[in-house]
C-alpha cells in the first residue's frame, strides 16, 4: 500500500514581527534623539578662507587658563592684552582649544571677547 502525502500550500512568512521591530526602533530613536540646538556658536573654521593682516593674535584656550601668543593672561584681562595687537575691533582673532578645553569654555571666551567689543573670530584645531 502506498501513501501519498497531500501537498499543503506553503505559508508565506508573516511580516507583523518585522513591522513591530521597525516601529520599536523608530520610537527608540525618536525618544533618544535631541530636537533643536541648545546653543549655536557661530565661528567660521579656518578652512573657509578670509584675510589676516597685522601681528599674530593667537588665543590659546585651556580648561582653566588662557594665553595670547603663548603668554598667559587672566580671563578678565583678555581684551586689554589684545588691545596693543589690534588696529580696529573687527581685526581677526584666532582661537585654538588646548589641553582638553571643552566647547563651553570656548563659548565663554568668545562671550568675554564680545563684551570687550571684539567681533571677528576664527576657530582652528
Amino acid at each position: 500500500m502506498e501513501f501519498i502525502l497531500a501537498s499543503r500550500p506553503r505559508r508565506k512568512p508573516s511580516l507583523t514581527p518585522m513591522i513591530d521591530v521597525v516601529f520599536l526602533l523608530l520610537v527608540f530613536f525618536m525618544l533618544a534623539s535631541r530636537f533643536g540646538a541648545d546653543a549655536v556658536l557661530h565661528l567660521p573654521l579656518a578652512g573657509k578662507g578670509g584675510t589676516y593682516d597685522g601681528p599674530p593674535r593667537l588665543i590659546g584656550i585651556g580648561p582653566n587658563n588662557l594665553d595670547v601668543n603663548g603668554v598667559p593672561v587672566a580671563d578678565s584681562n583678555l581684551a586689554q592684552a589684545l588691545a596693543p595687537l589690534m588696529k580696529q575691533p573687527s581685526d581677526m582673532l584666532i582661537l585654538r582649544g588646548r589641553d582638553g578645553a571643552d566647547l563651553q569654555r570656548i563659548t565663554d571666551v568668545t562671550a568675554l571677547l564680545r563684551q570687550g567689543g571684539l567681533t571677528s573670530f576664527v576657530l582652528v584645531e
